[in-house]
């Protein structure tokens, strides 16, 4: 039980609260203050500094919109609506940190010590904690990233909640995953990334075989969409056995339709253009990088680094006409999630070029729709989707 408490498990937690307020009580201390630090109850307190996540307890009562906790030493930065701010609770002393560090590491049957000074683990709902020790930062380190319960879909995420686009670049997203596209997003940490690789892929018919691989399970895609036929893996960087190019082996021997990279990497770029290049049309990706122009140059870096002996202009070219044919650039404006531009990806003249679909104005707040698609991919899209291709004609983008 405690261990599952430890972990979040919500059940154990309130019957280890109780044990614990039952005790105090028959110690006649129920009553006691808890130190100063608002808790409600002495039982609360000492259930939180002893068992859960400290002072985190407090900042976890306010979950609505929490994203992220950030703790670097003793401080604490709660991230909603993708901005980090300094949270009004702080650790008395690194040591608070660094006994919730154990507790976690403890129970997810991992180590954070002297020889290894991190760990990765995870909470009950999913959530990915990151931990880095003294003599690896200059300071104990905490960062809890929580999954989204929310399903979202590009209608919801046009919404003006959300505003992450407009019903123009819904349809032409919609076509694009109906007329088999192979498309790779762009942007910073907490832009939607994630959200608008979920709505892409709500998308996607039931019945089609998608393969995704993680190098953890963020998309929690079987909770989410539990009739698609999907195959989800999660890959350990420094396991040869278990990491992504032995995913991607297994995953293409599996009859994929579709296949969702979370983020390419350098030891599996090769793999995923293949795949895309050998019959995985309609494929999905990311990339760090600061511009959709940049994104084939940096997938042909991953591709060389196994040494190669390959021609870097054809290599580029084929990535650019067959990997990348469609990028969507996303960034945090004014507190929400935008899809900022969008563009077909042309290789001409020995050159990477992109038509710009849809460009979003801040002064404005509107996007506006510069660029035309190609004749071939208009012939696409004419192919697989003739109703989405007259929504777009109605919206004069074609």
């Amino acid at each position: 039980m405690l261990n599952r408490a430890i972990l979040g498990f919500s059940e154990e937690r309130k019957r280890l609260l109780a044990m614990i307020n039952d005790f105090l009580i028959k110690k006649r201390i129920h009553d006691a203050e808890s130190h100063n630090r608002n808790y409600e109850t002495l039982a609360e307190a000492v259930f939180a500094e002893v068992v859960g996540l400290n002072v985190l307890e407090l900042i976890l009562k306010d979950k609505e919109g929490l994203e992220e906790i950030q703790v670097v030493g003793t401080s604490i930065f709660e991230v909603r609506g993708g901005i980090p701010r300094p949270s009004i609770h702080t650790f008395r002393s690194t040591d608070e940190v660094e006994q919730i560090q154990q507790n976690l590491v403890l129970f997810n049957q991992d180590t954070l010590n002297a020889r290894k000074k991190w760990a990765e683990v995870r909470l009950n709902d999913g959530s990915r904690v990151t931990l880095t020790g003294f003599g690896f930062t200059a300071q104990p380190t905490l960062t809890i990233r929580f999954y989204s319960t929310n399903r979202y879909d590009l209608p919801t995420l046009c919404d003006e909640e959300y505003q992450t686009m407009d019903t123009t670049i819904m349809r032409y997203l919609r076509c694009f995953v109906r007329s088999y596209l192979n498309m790779v997003i762009i942007g910073p940490t907490n832009s939607g990334k994630t959200h608008l690789i979920k709505a892409l892929i709500a998308e996607m018919p039931d019945h089609e075989r998608i393969v995704t691989i993680e190098s953890r399970f963020e998309l929690m895609l079987q909770r989410d969409f539990p009739k698609k036929n999907i195959v989800q893996y999660e890959i350990v960087e420094d396991d040869p056995v278990h990491d992504g190019q032995q995913a991607f082996k297994l995953a293409l021997r599996q009859s994929p339709k579709r296949i969702v990279h979370a983020e390419i990497r350098d030891e599996d770029a090769n793999l995923y253009v293949r795949a895309c290049t050998r019959g995985h049309a309609g494929s999905l990706t990311s990339v760090h990088v600061h511009a959709l122009e940049d994104v084939p140059d940096a997938i042909l870096d991953m591709c060389m680094q196994d040494g190669r002996a390959v021609s870097a202009n054809r290599l580029v070219k084929r990535i650019t006409e067959y990997v990348t044919q469609i990028g969507v650039e996303m960034a945090i404006i004014n507190g929400k999630r935008k899809i900022i531009r969008m563009g077909e990806y042309n290789y001409v003249d020995e050159e990477v070029k992109v038509r710009s679909l849809a460009l979003y104005d801040e002064n404005s707040g509107n996007w506006s729709f510069p660029d035309r698609l190609s004749t071939s991919v208009v012939n696409r899209i004419l192919k697989h989707d003739h109703l989405g291709y007259e929504q777009l004609m109605s919206s004069g983008v074609i």
